[in-house]
């Protein structure tokens, strides 16, 4: 009995482990290092999304459904973008321009120190992770964005784990069911 404990024990020990190690918040929360333009273009929906602050957190939750639209124009620092959120089956849309330095971004005609943005790295293959400070960092927004509407468990857990390193509220996630606003 002892023996095929021992024996048991020993096979276990040499079989594969499956799981690899969990990434550090570290890891998890890295802004991108640099960010193809030609990686933004186009339209993608909103999956799921935390706010630092639960009062705003409540009020995105109450969407039915948003996306951005990432339109490049003929400088490689400077792009433009679509907002869209629809609310009780209405649509607002709202266009910015914004400069890319690096992995950050700045919205043109903005107080620098009162809203800026970073895209963090994600291992979902056709996602976009932006961190958004606001009023200096007072508030955070952290919104996972992708081409498809519904995404892998896994890449939804990654979001979590993500959201969970910033200290923030569980995120919300988007109904992919709701439509969304059509291109402005």
């Amino acid at each position: 009995m002892m023996i095929s404990a021992v024996c048991a024990v020993a096979l276990l020990c040499l079989l594969p482990v499956s799981h690899s190690a969990p990434l550090t918040c570290e890891e998890l929360v890295r802004p991108l290092v640099r960010l193809d333009p030609r990686h933004l273009e186009g339209k993608r929906a909103l999956v799921a999304g935390s706010l630092s602050q639960p009062q705003f957190l409540e009020r995105f939750k109450q969407r039915d459904s948003a996306s951005v639209n990432f339109a490049n124009s003929t400088s490689d620092t400077s792009i433009s973008y679509t907002r869209s959120i629809r609310l009780h089956d209405n649509c607002t849309y709202s266009s910015y321009n914004i400069t890319l330095e690096g992995s950050s971004f700045t919205f043109d005609g903005t107080d620098k120190s009162n809203l800026s943005a970073a895209f963090i790295h994600t291992s979902c293959h056709d996602c976009m992770l932006m961190r958004m400070n606001v009023e200096s960092g007072k508030r955070v927004h952290f919104y996972l964005f992708s081409r498809r509407r519904q995404l892998e468990q896994e890449e939804l857990e990654e979001f979590r784990a993500q959201v969970k390193c910033l200290n923030m509220p569980p995120p919300a996630v988007m109904d992919p069911t709701k439509e969304l606003c059509r291109d402005e």
